[in-house]
């Protein structure tokens, strides 16, 4: 079927010139010439949003959503609830029903929009997944070309899926149509829907921030693979010089990033994976890193990739004395938050200087479970059996500084179940249990390694050194942290088995309580800290999902 005959009947699209596949440099010059919408809060919705640095053609593209969207619209996320899927998906405040009398006249109205305005539209056909197992045609439709280069970067290309027609999924991303939400059944003018039984994503209205179209995704490929008994993973992977592939779970600010990225094994991926039948692979085939405050000699690839032909830098602000086309990227200002925290890049994958080939690597012998416990608690590491795995799994617990307030330093805590809530489509429950019976299967060990504070909550003690962590990260990927090379010490208050030595960590630090002063003053912190992780299974239901308590 042509691409025009496909598009008719999949989105009613018409008469429509569509500029398809074009290249990065193709793409570069289309986004200069041709995006525009709002950059300004009080701006009109015709100004540029993409830009060319003092590099031009051979540097990144420089791109601006609207201020309202610097990151997922959450609150305007929806799944169609037809009934062969209402029961599967896991409905949340950040994942909600959509009802499905309103979707397919939405779908129309959206089609007419276009239509009528008879612009051209911009076409990438990319891939979701690397292995020919399960990867899934993913065709990109939308009015900027800055999302068409970011699909580029960020999918795979080539891969070879029998019979491509059968899987392929759209997404049409249309920032000039706002929702009517009397209407159109949505809660504001914006909206990111899902039809899975159609296989259609909507991005509508000003959510334009470049991560829709990834996340979007990768929401989808969460629901798809477990259907075949497969596991989606919000993960870092890499593969070591003997062939022991490793997984590491971890929310932001945790290290999934930084650890993975280790010069002594080959990267699989930093963020998106599944586990297959056939090992590891990464959904991706490019990086979305954060920017701010970047380290650039800590992070020496993503500090290159500022100035790579084809990147996208998203929603850093331009220095106040000079526009940004006499800008070199690497002068940006990068602590700049006066748009969003939230400053991206997105860089093709092959930008890391070793990545393991096909971005596959084997079945994983060790799974890590990151969290930075601010409140200084957790211990460095604990060894997991497997109802620890599936009760820590679908915790996906880490602890934030608050911040809000000059002297406050009171620790957050935050619980993610998989360590990815908003993009798991299904039950968090369904995950845990695939992830134990791939673990079962394949005889991987599991550590909850804590990248947190140590004697004393943040404020008070020092964060553990990425030295020791890196150490005690080792040892686990060696084995040397398996029963039969240590002991283990059971923790009275997490109920978790803390070894008594790790080459290169002071034995000291493994067990937390010892590394503060006032013993009760722990004793206290750290029973506050299991009260949030039992209120946290007990708000989320976990106990009627099958998930058992250990704590």
């Amino acid at each position: 079927m042509s691409l025009n005959a496909a598009l008719k009947e999949t989105l009613g699209l018409d008469g429509l010139e569509y500029r398809h596949d074009l290249g990065k440099d193709a793409l570069f010059r289309e986004a200069l010439a041709n995006d525009r919408g709002r950059i300004r809060a009080d701006g009109p919705d015709d100004e540029p949003k993409a830009y060319e640095t003092a590099l031009g053609l051979e540097g990144p593209l420089v791109y601006y959503s609207d201020p309202s969207c610097t990151g997922r619209p959450v609150q305007d996320t929806f799944a169609v609830a037809w009934p062969e899927v209402e029961d599967k998906l896991w409905w949340k405040s950040d994942f909600q029903k959509f009802d499905p009398d309103h979707f397919g006249p939405l779908l129309e109205r959206v089609a007419a929009h276009l239509n009528e305005r008879g612009r051209h539209l911009y076409v990438q056909d990319v891939h979701c997944g690397w292995d020919p197992a399960y990867a899934v045609p993913y065709r990109f439709v939308g009015e900027y070309a800055t999302h068409a280069l970011f699909a580029t970067n960020m999918f795979a290309s080539g891969v070879d899926v029998a019979d491509p027609e059968s899987k392929r999924w759209t997404l049409l991303d249309v920032p000039s149509f706002h929702c009517d939400p009397e209407r159109d059944g949505t809660l504001s003018a914006r909206a990111v829907i899902i039809d899975m039984r159609n296989r259609v994503g909507l991005v509508l209205g000003r959510a334009d921030y470049c991560g829709v179209v990834k996340k979007t995704m990768f929401t989808v490929m969460n629901y798809l693979l477990p259907e075949i008994g497969e596991m989606p993973m919000h993960c870092s992977a890499n593969v070591g010089p003997r062939g022991d592939g490793a997984i590491l779970f971890g929310l932001s600010g945790t290290g999934k990033t930084t650890l993975s990225a280790d010069p002594e094994r080959e990267l699989i991926g930093d963020d998106e994976h599944a586990w297959t039948a056939d090992g590891v692979s990464n959904f991706e085939g490019g990086c979305y890193a954060k920017l701010i405050d970047l380290d650039k000699a800590a992070e020496p690839v993503i500090a290159a990739a500022l100035s790579m032909p084809g990147s996208v830098i998203e929603n850093v602000p331009p220095l106040p004395d000079r526009p940004l086309a006499e800008t070199d990227p690497q002068d940006l200002d990068l602590s700049d938050n006066a748009i969003t925290e939230n400053t991206r890049l997105s860089y093709p994958l092959a930008a890391n200087p070793n990545v393991a080939d096909g971005a596959r690597g084997p079945h994983p012998e060790t799974i890590v479970l990151l969290t930075a416990d601010a409140f200084g608690v957790l211990p460095p590491v604990s060894i997991l059996d497997t109802r620890d795995v599936m009760y820590h799994f679908v915790s996906g617990f880490t602890a934030k500084l608050a911040g809000t307030e000059v002297g406050v330093n009171e620790p957050k805590a935050a619980f993610s179940a998989c360590f990815g809530a908003p993009f798991m489509a299904q039950k968090p429950s369904v995950y845990a249990e695939i992830l134990a019976e791939k673990m079962k299967t394949h005889r991987a060990r599991c550590i909850l390694l804590n990248t947190g504070w140590s004697g004393g909550p943040h404020g008070v003690g020092k964060r553990i050194s990425i030295q020791h962590t890196r150490a005690l990260l080792n040892a686990a990927l060696a084995g040397e942290l398996d029963a039969d090379k240590v002991g283990y010490d059971n923790h009275p208050i997490f109920n978790l088995a803390m070894p008594t030595a790790c080459p290169g960590v002071p034995t000291e630090i493994l067990n937390p309580r010892n590394t503060w002063e006032d013993k009760h003053a722990y004793d206290v912190q750290a029973e506050k800290l299991r009260d949030m992780f039992r209120e946290n299974y007990r708000s989320k239901g976990f106990d009627a999902l099958g998930i058992e308590a250990v704590m």
